[in-house]
């Protein structure tokens, strides 16, 4: 079973920047796709951004394409989201989310096998 361990949230103010990690306990041969998905209060998780490993593709939910940007590390096993341009409604739980094998479908929750507990973001105004 991998593990997933997220890091790096926060209080931050409208337009501050954060980066978040993500660690994972196993990498090589276990994960092939990872991924952020949030979940503000009262609403359902959603995806915010994808990648493959060695970063062959990468995927951004519109509401933060040019704002985010995700990264993966494989030697780390580590991946990351770097987000700058914060705005209010970015405040939500973050997740990071793997699968071993590839996906069509990246914005379906039901598609990742391995998630993290979540790290608090907090955008204020």
């Amino acid at each position: 079973q991998v593990q997933l361990l997220e890091s790096g949230g926060g209080v931050v103010q409208e337009g501050g920047s954060l980066r978040l990690s993500c660690q994972a306990s196993e990498f090589t041969g276990r994960i092939e796709v990872m991924a952020w998905f949030r979940q503000a209060p009262g609403k359902e998780r959603e995806f915010v951004s994808g990648i493959r490993k060695a970063g062959i593709e990468r995927y951004y939910d519109d509401s933060v394409k040019g704002r985010f940007s995700i990264s993966i590390d494989d030697a780390r096993s580590m991946l990351y989201l770097q987000m700058d341009s914060l705005i209010p409604d970015d405040t939500a739980v973050y997740y990071c989310a793997a699968r071993p094998h590839y996906l069509l479908n990246w914005r379906s929750r039901g598609e990742y096998d391995y998630w993290g507990h979540g790290t608090q973001v907090t955008v204020s105004s």
